[in-house]
């Protein structure tokens, strides 16, 4: 496979920082290409070539702007096949799993073909003595989004189509550790229609990241990472006077009242645990029973289920999880784990030494159940990232709902009962901004925006849905009045409606 440049100005180019990184094959552990790492000056050159096209890009009319989305759409599904092996080569998730990923992209495209209507302003005829009001929706100009690895299609995808459809020219910086599918991305864009410019792929670390912070021609960023690097963003963005996005960690708990299917739980519990070896900023991390009974009956559902996770290369297509992305990732949660026993949790299904017969050298580990876990421990506080899941016992519905609106995060939470009126109140009263009631991973339909709350997210606008559009235009009114019947004479004092 060939190494990975840069995409600027609708064409391919060479990496010339001198600076490059393997790119690996996490079910193997092999190298599988190299991608240079931009400067400064190579961020700069995307963001200058994103300068010139943006304006035609804005002056051509909505409904033309969207014709580009759905030819782009056309094309993916052409190639759908492709992309999900080269995501799923590059990340570790599975084929299966990879699909998935590019699916939950493209439903935010096929929102953004609505938004000749989403852009629309308002209009007031007669709002004064001859006076008309009425507001535009306008591009903010080059906008930019840094992307983290676990959705090298999904979450570039919710960035960039409705940034480009509102008229905006973008610059992309997507994770350094599975690049193919976003420079992929560039390429099905502008086969499909858009102008040379209006979308730029520049790869790179904390240099091209601050490049692009720095950047005065930038007007807005959005990110998904962890919180640390999400609170470093969104300050020195908006310190720079740009508008930001950032999202962060996420510990997702899920709440299970006695009265609660149980064979339904540990069913949401192991998919939404497990899959994508628990890559996910949506994956529940934290399961909190309700009583002693119903944290007896879940562990003894949940250990044999565990045990029997079928973990596999990325090409597997009845794996139910891959392997890690990195040694590095790996390494981090085997020493999550032996944290957790160190702490004094009881470590009940123990996934640390599982090795992949043919893929030895592969980031493989199995599935890990902790119970006994406890409020103070770092496996409960930490984001783990990885296939471990905790159970927190709670004795009363009270103590449960405490623990999701005491954390530090804020991202998502569910609860799984039959009863109405608790799900009714736990979603009325939990400190968290997605919710799911019977649904294991509450990430909105595209047409409603995702977006956690606390220490997940930082910014006041969330991603897709409407918010998106608010993000990426700016709103300019408009009162006019023409010369026909007006009273002669200046006026001093401010206007108003009378």
């Amino acid at each position: 496979m060939e190494d990975f440049g840069h995409f600027i100005g609708g064409k391919h180019v060479a990496g010339t920082s001198g600076r490059s990184q393997d790119v690996m094959q996490p079910m193997d552990g092999t190298v599988r290409c190299k991608v240079a790492l931009a400067s400064a000056a190579e961020v700069r050159a995307a963001v200058e070539n994103a300068k010139a096209a943006q304006p035609g890009w804005a002056k051509t009319n909505p409904q033309r702007r969207v014709r580009v989305l759905m030819k782009f759409l056309e094309l993916v599904h052409r190639d759908y096949d492709e992309l999900a092996e080269l995501l799923a080569r590059e990340h570790g998730k599975t084929i299966p799993d990879a699909k998935g990923d590019i699916q939950r992209g493209l439903e935010v495209v096929e929102v953004c073909i609505g938004a000749p209507h989403m852009m629309k302003g308002e209009y007031t005829e007669g709002a004064g003595p001859g006076i008309d009001v009425y507001s535009m929706r306008q591009p903010l100009g080059v906008v930019a989004g840094i992307t983290p690895f676990n959705f090298p299609a999904m979450i570039p995808l919710w960035k960039i189509a409705p940034a480009i459809a509102c008229g905006n020219a973008y610059v992309l910086k997507p994770s350094e550790r599975d690049p193919g599918v976003p420079m992929r991305i560039a390429e099905l864009f502008l086969e499909a229609g858009l102008p040379e410019g209006v979308l730029n792929v520049v790869n790179g670390d904390k240099e091209a990241v601050d490049a692009i912070l720095d950047d005065p021609d930038i007007k807005a960023v959005g990110f998904v990472g962890s919180t640390p690097i999400a609170q470093y963003i969104y300050s020195r963005a908006t310190a720079n006077g740009k508008r930001a996005q950032c999202f962060g960690g996420a510990k997702n708990h899920l709440i299970i009242m006695p009265d609660a299917d149980m064979d339904q739980t540990v069913d949401a519990l192991i998919g939404a645990g497990y899959g994508s070896a628990g890559e996910r900023c949506m994956a529940v991390s934290v399961a909190v029973p309700v009583g002693k009974e119903t944290a007896d009956r879940l562990v003894e559902k949940l250990i044999p289920r565990v045990e029997s996770l079928k973990v596999g290369p990325s090409t597997d297509a009845s794996a139910d999880f891959g392997p890690l992305v990195t040694q590095q990732a790996l390494e981090r949660v085997k020493g999550y784990v032996d944290l957790g026993v160190k702490e004094g949790a009881k470590l009940l299904v123990d996934g640390r030494d599982f090795k992949m017969q043919g893929y030895e050298n592969g980031y493989y580990m199995g599935g890990c159940l902790f119970d006994n876990v406890t409020q103070d421990m770092r496996i409960y506080k930490e984001e783990i990232f990885g296939p471990v899941l905790s159970v927190v016992r709670a004795n009363t519905y009270e103590e449960a709902l405490a623990l999701p609106n005491d954390h530090e995060y804020g991202n998502g939470v569910a609860i799984f009962t039959r009863d109405g009126d608790a799900a009714r109140d736990f979603a009325a009263r939990v400190d968290v901004g997605m919710v799911g009631v019977n649904v294991p991973i509450p990430v909105p339909i595209a047409y409603y925006t995702f977006g956690g709350w606390k220490a997940s997210s930082f910014g006041d606008l969330n991603q897709h849905g409407p918010d998106a559009f608010r993000f990426y235009t700016k709103t300019k009114t408009v009162t006019s009045r023409w010369p026909s019947g007006v009273k002669d004479g200046a006026e001093f004092v401010i206007p108003t409606m009378n």
